[in-house]
């Protein structure tokens, strides 16, 4: 019984070996090159396939999806003399015909040795960058979408059988470190000088609006100067007048004195301990004897009053 089991085991293990070596699986993004003795036999698609034995026929699978190549950064002098660098991408996939696929195997093997022969195409087709001035690789106007088609259009035209190219991008523009540097020193010192003749325009309009501030201000000042001395001299004039007036009748001046003194001072809830017998408040004696005008003179002191 168990040496029974042993052989069957035996003969189970030996099948599953016999079926790795004899079948393989091609996925749908894949296409297989069949080699027999180290010489190329046929292509597979995809699906499920036999073949003979490892030491006989051998496979070797080619991905046929969309593949990504990055250029290193390269230094590239602009017509204008500018230096910059650039830095480009290439998608391309395995030409899925027959003979494309054959040659393409016969030239590299694998996807990986296609890819490294195209960074080193598309290092050298960057250069085409130079041809451009610097203001046609930045801003709006930038002529990158028409240089990128150029570096396509020339490996299409030298790509190798069997390698389809599909699409080129520049995917950086930049200045070298040491160009950075002085691009960014010579901004500074533009702003610098920028800022400057701002300060000194500002300082000028400053100077100019306090210059007109202070000529408004005298012509305001001569103005109001002017005016007041008209307005006193008309107040002269009145009081002028007014004193003439005063002097022919100086007895009624001196008493509309006497009450404009008596309404200032009786104004409101006021309590007055006065001599009724001085002016003004000689106005509020009822036995005050007039003058000759008929106005009440206040009363004239002994030499005992006190």
């Amino acid at each position: 019984m168990n040496r029974t089991f042993a052989i069957l085991l035996g003969l189970l293990i030996l099948a599953v070996l016999v079926l790795f070596n004899t079948t393989y699986t091609v996925n749908f993004h894949e296409l297989a090159v069949k080699t027999r003795f180290g010489r190329p036999a046929g292509i597979v698609g995809e699906g499920l396939h036999f073949k003979a034995p490892f030491f006989i026929e051998r496979v070797s699978k080619l991905d046929t999806r969309l593949q990504l190549v990055e250029s290193p950064l390269e230094t590239v002098i602009t017509r204008d003399g500018q230096q910059v660098v650039v830095e480009a991408f290439l998608l391309w996939r395995v030409d899925p015909s027959e003979d494309a696929v054959m040659r393409f195997f016969t030239s590299y093997g694998t996807t990986e040795a296609a890819s490294r022969e195209l960074e080193t195409r598309l290092q050298g087709a960057v250069r085409a960058v130079g041809g451009y001035e610097f203001r046609e690789l930045v801003g709006d106007d930038s002529r990158l979408p028409e240089i990128e088609q150029s570096i396509l259009a020339d490996l299409v035209e030298n790509a190798v059988v069997g390698i389809e190219p599909v699409s080129v991008g520049i995917s950086r523009v930049v200045l070298p470190p040491k160009t950075t540097v002085a691009v960014l020193q010579r901004m500074a010192e533009v702003q610098n000088t920028l800022a400057k003749l701002e300060d000194a325009r500002g300082a000028s309009e400053a100077e100019a609006l306090r210059s007109q501030a202070a000529a408004q201000a005298d012509a305001i000042r001569s103005f109001a100067e002017q005016w007041a001395a008209r307005i006193e001299a008309v107040g002269n004039e009145e009081a002028t007048r007014y004193y003439q007036q005063m002097k022919a009748e100086s007895e009624l001046a001196v008493f509309l004195a006497w009450l404009d003194t008596l309404k200032a001072g009786l104004r409101g809830s006021t309590t007055f301990v006065t001599d009724t017998a001085q002016a003004p408040f000689h106005l509020l004696e009822i036995d005050a004897q007039p003058g000759s005008s008929g106005i009440p003179q206040p009363a004239e002191r002994g030499e005992g009053d006190s």
